[in-house]
């Protein structure tokens, strides 16, 4: 299996298919797995590189600095495409890994020949407020990883959908989509998970100038469903210079698990239009 160091992380990732290179990262309790929806799809024309993020599937990290934040991770993506010897791609994001996609594109985007911004926003807390609010907040959120195993919390999360599963819930398919959605969370450490989410969702600004900084081509995408995350994804696309936005009507958060044929469509358009 290909993993790379990166200090005290050891990263894994997968590396398919030929073409244009496109790095995948995804979100909060997904992993490498939550593209397989679309892989057969891209790999037709592209190679495809998803990577599990720190904290989550097989990356490890082994000990302090955890680097649970948006820019460490924004820094794993630019160290994987130079252990690969990538000097450019395209950027594929969801949701976690769309926050440190577009933070790594408003430091520099030069290396990116387009990005695309699924189910996500600029800011890296899904609330307003002070920090101990905020601290508190996701303190609260994270308990439950720790408490119960991953079959007790999809569970709880089928009698009690939050908002990233309201489109799961909702589809005609919710037994195949939570299926595949155990299926991916059951390969993450849920301790690892909690650390993860008190550490990472912590700045509430959507950093308006800095999207203005970004400079390759961009396509923002999100669910209509998905009720936490359409404001941001009209911001993105309102303040990055000439992004492009898709909504998809009757779906949610998880897109490349709710709709991933319509995605991989998307994906394969916008890339083909903006070559290395």
């Amino acid at each position: 299996m290909p993993f790379f160091m990166r200090d005290n992380a050891k990263i894994y990732f997968e590396d398919r298919g030929s073409g244009e290179p496109i790095i995948a990262v995804h979100g909060l309790i997904g992993n490498s797995t939550y593209w397989k929806g679309i892989v057969k799809e891209i790999c037709r024309r592209y190679r495809f590189i998803p990577m599990d993020m720190r904290g989550h599937g097989q990356t490890t990290v082994d000990g302090e600095p955890y680097g649970f934040d948006a820019d460490t991770v924004g820094d794993d993506i630019a160290a994987l495409g130079a252990h690969l010897k990538i000097e450019r791609f395209h950027l594929l994001t969801h949701s976690t890994g769309g926050f440190a996609g577009v933070r790594y594109a408003m430091r520099d985007s030069s290396r990116l020949a387009s990005l695309i911004l699924t189910d996500t926003g600029s800011s890296t807390s899904v609330i307003p407020g002070d920090p101990e609010s905020i601290r508190t907040f996701h303190h609260k959120f994270s308990r439950p990883f720790e408490k119960y195993d991953w079959e007790q919390i999809m569970a709880s999360v089928k009698m009690n959908p939050d908002f990233f599963f309201r489109g799961i819930m909702e589809s005609p398919r919710v037994d195949e989509l939570m299926q595949s959605a155990y299926e991916m969370v059951r390969l993450n450490n849920r301790q690892t998970i909690a650390k993860f989410i008190r550490s990472f969702y912590t700045d509430p600004d959507p950093r308006v100038e800095g999207l203005r900084l970004i400079r390759c081509p961009t396509l923002v995408i999100y669910g209509e469903k998905d009720d936490l995350f359409i404001e941001s994804s009209r911001l993105m696309a309102r303040e990055i210079p000439d992004a492009r936005l898709i909504m998809y009507p009757e779906v949610g958060h998880m897109t490349a698990l709710e709709i991933p044929d319509r995605l991989a469509s998307d994906i394969i358009e916008f890339v083909s239009l903006h070559k290395i």
